[in-house]
């Protein structure tokens, strides 16, 4: 059984370990519509442009936000990203890891948080349902990859 880890800011120092969990996802499924492994330099520039990027000790997940559109009309509308280890599932990590990334976010002025979730994820979507999250589109073939088109979920949540 997995423990609650520490969650904290990611650091520089973090960047290949989380370029190291995030790049399965990328290569071998359809839960991000990416299709071009990060690097640890790519890492590191989120870290640093990002306005929080929390994990763990152990790196086993992390989260991070960004605004939802460009623009200052959108200032205070957020999009995350959360990133599990598969071994991380089902033990409350991805939870804790959103709820930080929602306080910061808060913290900071945000009046929402979108969720952009691939049609192919049903746990992503069972998990952002489960936290709070409630269905506002589908945005029918907005992801290319593996040679389909894959529709895109948009789930909102005021916080």
């Amino acid at each position: 059984m997995i423990r609650a880890p520490l969650i904290r800011l990611a650091t520089a120092a973090d960047a290949p370990a989380l370029a190291a969990l995030w790049n399965p996802w990328i290569t071998d499924t359809a839960i991000t519509f990416a299709s071009i492994p990060k690097t640890a330099d790519d890492l590191t520039q989120m870290i640093a442009t990002r306005p929080a990027v929390f994990t763990t000790d152990g790196v086993q997940g992390f989260a991070t936000y960004g605004q939802f559109r460009s623009g200052n009309g959108y200032a205070t509308c957020m999009e995350h990203t959360v990133i599990l280890a598969p071994m991380a599932h089902g033990h409350g990590l991805g939870r804790a890891l959103l709820q930080a990334v929602e306080f910061h976010a808060r913290q900071h002025g945000a009046h929402q948080m979108i969720a952009g979730i691939s049609a192919e994820n049903p746990a992503g979507i069972a998990f952002h349902t489960r936290l709070g999250y409630h269905h506002t589109a589908i945005l029918p073939q907005a992801g290319f990859k593996f040679g389909r088109f894959i529709d895109l979920v948009l789930m909102q949540k005021f916080l």
